[in-house]
């Protein structure tokens, strides 16, 4: 006599749960091997392969389900050459689109190349700017929300500061408490849909003289100190969130 109204219930609860957590369909092996291959390729400067040991491209990129027929926008991502530019662009280049926000569009005004609900991802790497430009840093976010479409994916990877230390307003060490992200996001009506460790480094202890500037690849302040220069190059670059949002539909 009980079996019915349980199956319901059930059923009820898979619907609500199903609701906030969606499904994202996962990359074709095609969009896999691209991907590992322009992450490789001599088409990138050295230099910048090199530093996918620290940032994880790949493992990234399938994280946020970045396919190769989406549009794309990519806040700040450091000119032509940017670093995930050099990847993005390409796989994007022949069935999606790839749109770079930068510094010069105004951004978080709206920016026509990014209208509202147009985006099916909009990712955000290490640009810690969010804490140190001049209007409040919800704007950023309640920006990105608009821009993407209903169901739409938020992903960011920042520098992750110390929960201990509260959130420096003006982020002047370059590091970003999660719970602050976490907050924003929340704000401006994302809902959080996974987290990864992909970008994490247990060995950053976030105490240097320069902030986050003094490990790799900035190393500042450690030309004429040698004993800094060694312990920052051992400890590699910083620990990052990495954190996946979604736009309701």
């Amino acid at each position: 006599m009980l079996k019915r109204p349980l199956i319901k219930f059930s059923l009820l609860l898979f619907t609500l749960i199903s609701s906030t957590n969606p499904v994202f369909a996962e990359l074709s092996t095609i969009e896999l091997e691209s991907l590992k291959t322009l992450i490789d390729s001599d088409t990138r400067s050295e230099r910048a392969r090199a530093r996918n040991q620290y940032r994880h491209p790949f493992e990234t990129l399938k994280f946020f389900d970045v396919k190769s027929d989406q549009t794309v926008v990519e806040i700040w991502p450091g000119g032509q050459g940017g670093w995930y530019r050099s990847i993005l662009e390409p796989y994007l280049a022949q069935n999606g689109n790839y749109v770079a926000v930068r510094s010069k569009d105004a951004f978080p005004n709206p920016v026509a190349k990014a209208p509202d609900n147009s985006a099916d991802r909009v990712l955000v790497f290490r640009a810690h700017g969010f804490m140190i430009y001049g209007k409040p840093a919800q704007q950023y976010f309640d920006s990105i929300y608009k821009m993407l479409k209903p169901g739409g994916v938020f992903g960011i990877v920042d520098h992750r500061g110390d929960e201990a230390i509260p959130q420096d307003p003006k982020g002047e060490n370059g590091y970003v408490n999660q719970s602050h992200v976490l907050m924003l996001a929340k704000n401006a009506g994302f809902e959080l849909i996974d987290t990864s460790e992909i970008n994490a480094n247990p060995t950053d202890t976030k105490d240097y003289p320069n902030g986050l500037y003094s490990l790799p690849p900035s190393l500042k302040g450690s030309t004429f100190n040698a004993d800094l220069r060694e312990k920052v190059l051992a400890i590699g670059e910083s620990d990052r969130m990495t954190l996946k949002f979604v736009k309701p539909k």
